[in-house]
């Protein structure tokens, strides 16, 4: 239907691509750790807006240019990188309180903000985009009588697994947060250790090659 063949593949290479951190997972854990579940979705949604705007790009061809244009790439890639540094930077600077031992180490921010964090850190991915551009053409038939809207198909699904993953991930890890009742010098060290990630994540970024 639509020109789309071996759905069920698909399907399960997305759900296994979604599980494999990255920034976005990072952001969503961070969030729920210290400002609760309702954060982590936040930060879910406005990554699963930012993977629709990639879909939407790549569908129309425009994120083709960022295969075959090495400006246009090293543009989104460095602003990409600078952002997720920026990000770093916030946790890394945490202290957290004394007074209470559930304290979070990081402000508590508006749920817009996040969604706003959440959004960039995905659009601003040039990799987001040369995956789609990759990895979706694979199961839509060369014959297809309309392949942007086949595409359109496999992204949504796309979206929609990783948003249920990402839901998933923001409540789990609220939920075992609340339970591990971490101390503020372990919170302030759990910010320390995915701050250091972030710029690893970054650095990498800002490495990336388009192809």
């Amino acid at each position: 239907m639509f020109g789309i063949h071996d759905l069920p593949l698909f399907v399960l290479s997305g759900l296994l691509l979604n599980i494999m951190p990255g920034p976005d997972s990072l952001l969503i854990m961070t969030r729920s750790a210290t400002q609760g579940w309702r954060a982590g979705c936040a930060a879910a949604f406005g990554i699963g807006t930012g993977t629709l705007v990639h879909i939407l790009f790549a569908a129309v061809g425009l994120s083709a240019i960022l295969a075959t244009s090495a400006t246009a790439f090293m543009v989104v890639k460095y602003v990409g990188a600078a952002y997720i540094l920026y990000m770093a930077w916030g946790l890394l600077k945490s202290r957290g309180g004394e007074a209470k031992a559930m304290d979070t180490t990081l402000p508590a921010l508006p749920y817009a903000r996040i969604f706003g964090q959440g959004f960039l850190t995905n659009v601003l991915n040039p990799k987001v985009a040369l995956f789609f551009l990759a990895f979706v053409p694979q199961f839509i038939d060369a014959h297809a009588a309309n392949k942007p809207l086949a595409f359109v198909i496999l992204g949504a699904i796309f979206d929609f697994n990783g948003m249920l993953w990402c839901t998933f991930l923001a409540v789990f890890t609220a939920k075992a947060s609340a339970r591990i009742k971490l101390s503020a010098r372990a919170s302030t060290i759990l910010n320390r250790l995915t701050g250091g990630l972030f710029v690893w994540l970054g650095v990498r970024l800002a490495l990336a090659e388009p192809h």
